[in-house]
């Protein structure tokens, strides 16, 4: 005589598996999520600090009318010894957020100094519309390194930079 234990066994079985494939694409989605939104905070962070850099040498540049230099490296924006006092355009050397490494310079084609940074990273922005009039020319970029944060002088205006390193 059949007691129906043999038809029901297995199916709790069935049901904690289930729960933890579901449980599993929950976990993915949400690793998605958070991984998007890291990248997103980098993006806002990376454009806050290609915004300090560019400022630092604008006000580098500007301190001396009568004779606008720009800095030959980080540490003129860090102490500029061209006056009586330590003037400070930066407060400190930043790293780059989408790398942790060191900014790539973007020198004058005839090296009298640098004229802003740019990301070595070489991803796709998430970021494509909303950006500040200085950065506008972001919205077309097809990667960060495409994210140029410099000054460009009135004296140079007309010559163009070189391209990504």
């Amino acid at each position: 005589m059949p007691t129906g234990k043999f038809a029901q066994s297995g199916f709790t079985y069935l049901y904690v598996l289930m729960l933890i494939a579901l449980i599993g694409m929950g976990l993915a989605a949400a690793g998605t999520l958070w991984r998007t939104d890291a990248q997103r905070a980098r993006e806002a962070e990376l454009l806050y600090i290609g915004s300090q850099y560019r400022q630092a040498i604008r006000s580098y540049y500007e301190l001396d009318p009568a004779q606008p230099r720009l800095p030959q490296n980080i540490d003129d924006l860090l102490e500029d010894n061209r006056r009586p006092g330590i003037v400070r355009h930066l407060r400190r050397a930043w790293r780059d957020p989408l790398t942790g490494g060191e900014f790539a310079l973007i020198h004058t084609p005839d090296t009298q100094g640098i004229v802003g940074v740019v990301s070595k990273a070489t991803g796709r922005p998430f970021k494509t519309a909303g950006f500040s009039p200085e950065d506008e020319a972001f919205s077309a970029a097809k990667s960060y390194a495409d994210w140029r944060f410099a000054f460009i002088p009135p004296a140079m205006q007309a010559t163009q930079l070189p391209a990504s390193p």
